[in-house]
């Protein structure tokens, strides 16, 4: 009698693990059945389906264990151990040195995987925005906590400077996908950092 169902050899953890580089290189829409079943070891599609239920299901676990492992590079703006300016530096130098490496697809999966889609996947845009705002609260809380403090003056403008700070972390994704080395990205961010500097000299 054949046998149906998952092949012996079929791990969860490392299919998940192919299917979130083939989101992160392709993006969500882009990415077909037929490659993540191939990358899972041409698994069949019951299989696929019993393991997973859908591609959104498996999407949300990739999204899940990207914000575990690469993604983890921007708790460092949430890090109050960390002087603001540490902390939003060293966040931006990690995400930056993160997306420009070779070992995985370039830029940031939260970013990338669904910059277009079609109006039936406009759930997947809102979902992937909804993890960025994440990101957005903690740049917020970081830089509030700077003027509570005293490292930047009281008449920081908070959203403008937010807005900067994120705008520099989201085009860090498309500057790794044309190319651009981190040592470039690296110098950007010393030159971003001479405002924080600079307004930090009108506190004191």
């Amino acid at each position: 009698m054949a046998r149906t169902g998952r092949p012996r050899t079929f791990n969860r953890d490392e299919a998940v693990a192919s299917a979130m580089l083939l989101f992160w290189e392709h993006g969500y829409e882009s990415t077909s059945l037929a490659q993540l079943r191939a990358a899972m070891g041409d698994i069949s599609a019951a299989s696929f389906y019993a393991a997973f239920e859908s591609k959104e299901s498996l999407f949300r676990e990739v999204m899940d264990q990207y914000i575990s492992t690469y993604g983890q590079v921007s708790e460092r703006f949430r890090d109050t151990r960390l002087t603001s300016k540490a902390a939003i530096e060293q966040g931006l130098r990690g995400s930056a040195r993160m997306q420009t490496e070779s070992s995985h697809p370039l830029g940031c999966l939260l970013v990338l995987s669904a910059v277009n889609c079609s109006p039936e996947q406009q759930h997947i845009r809102e979902m992937l925005a909804k993890e960025r705002a994440r990101v957005h609260g903690w740049l917020t809380e970081c830089i509030e906590r700077a003027v509570a403090n005293g490292e930047l003056p009281e008449s920081t403008d908070i959203p403008m400077l937010v807005t900067l700070f994120e705008t520099f972390l989201q085009g860090i994704s498309t500057q790794a996908r044309d190319g651009i080395s981190y040592e470039a990205m690296d110098a950007a961010i010393t030159q971003l950092m001479s405002l924080w500097d600079a307004l930090s000299k009108q506190s004191g």
